[in-house]
């Protein structure tokens, strides 16, 4: 009986202290205690260079905050990292011009950014031709 009881004590023990745990995780998780709603974000901006990490400063009425944030260093800076797009395939190489061209349609703009609807990016063509027999070994001499 003293056993069934010490284990119903050790129950509770551990249940009360993981209710603990649990409040103190939903009170470090609650980051935002303003209640504001229409907050306005500025773009990343790095610490240094062009890329890399960086904050972005947001205000809502007379509330101002700082966010951390990071621009890859591949990124292409012409749409700025806060403008997602959905890029179709490469087309065929312009023997006019020598470069290739693709498309890319707004798929997200984060934090409110301003975003192009309809970006076109180009580069210039390959110079190699790309054999189409990959994984084929050469026929051997005989």
């Amino acid at each position: 009986m003293q056993v069934r009881g010490l284990l119903l004590l050790l129950a509770l023990i551990l249940l009360a202290a993981t209710a603990e745990a649990g409040k103190n995780k939903k009170e470090k998780g609650k980051k935002d205690d303003s209640e504001c709603e229409d907050w306005r974000w500025g773009p990343c901006v790095p610490n240094s260079k062009d890329c890399g990490l960086g904050y972005r400063e947001g205000t809502c009425k007379d509330e101002s905050k700082k966010l951390k944030c990071k621009i890859p260093c591949n990124w292409k800076k012409k749409f700025g990292a806060d403008c997602k797009y959905k890029f179709e395939s490469w087309g065929g190489c312009s023997a006019q011009t020598g470069v290739k061209t693709r498309s890319g349609i707004l798929k997200k703009a984060l934090y409110n950014a301003q975003c192009e609807e309809i970006v076109y990016v180009t580069k210039p063509c390959s110079s190699k031709v790309k054999s189409k027999s990959k994984g084929q070994s050469p026929p051997l001499p005989s």
